[in-house]
């Protein structure tokens, strides 16, 4: 029954989030409340704010933020956490348009804050697989992770100011190339 119950709570998030994006391109990010967003999803101002929290979160959160450690250990290869993040980038954009939601990320000055704290999130919950695989002492391991975040981040935002018309991975993998450097063999 869980399983029931989170793939209703990832859908009615989805259409929460495409009501969304809807209302933002049609009349601006600033111009939309709360109550006009649960209106277009047909639900309540009340389960807006309990599955975002801020209008802000509405456009940054995605299944990455609720995974469990379990998924999370699944996703990132320690051995290789580039090719890891590679494989999430290739797999989000195959998802659907990307530029709809991510432009967002960079023409809105909250949105950016959120998700520059959304990335310290993940950083913080990625570096103890980065630690535990043994190669990297824990502050290592921390840098490491907040540079694969941020290096996401940057790569991300280049690929918004080139117009959106290559792939994202394109950009990471450009990006991230020097990190390569610390899990390829000696």
């Amino acid at each position: 029954m869980s399983g029931l119950r989170e793939r209703q709570r990832l859908q009615a998030m989805r259409t929460i989030q495409e009501r969304a994006l809807d209302l933002f391109d049609e009349r601006g990010f600033g111009a939309v409340t709360i109550e006009e967003i649960a209106a277009a999803a047909e639900v309540s101002p009340s389960s807006v704010y309990r599955y975002f929290g801020t209008k802000e979160a509405l456009i940054v959160a995605d299944e990455f933020d609720a995974m469990s450690p379990e998924m999370l250990e699944e996703l990132l290869d320690p051995a290789d956490p580039v090719e890891s993040l590679l494989r999430a980038v290739r797999a989000y954009e195959q998802e659907g348009n990307p530029w709809r939601r991510v432009r967002y990320f960079f023409a809105e000055p909250s949105v950016r804050m959120a998700v520059c704290a959304t990335l310290d999130r993940a950083s913080q919950r990625i570096a103890p697989s980065l630690a535990s695989a043994g190669k990297l002492t824990e502050t290592q391991a921390r840098v490491t992770a907040n540079a694969l975040a941020f290096g996401y981040f940057a790569a991300l935002e280049q690929w918004y100011l080139g117009g959106g018309d290559r792939p994202i991975a394109d950009y990471v993998e450009e990006g991230t190339r020097p990190l390569r450097a610390l899990w390829s063999p000696a």
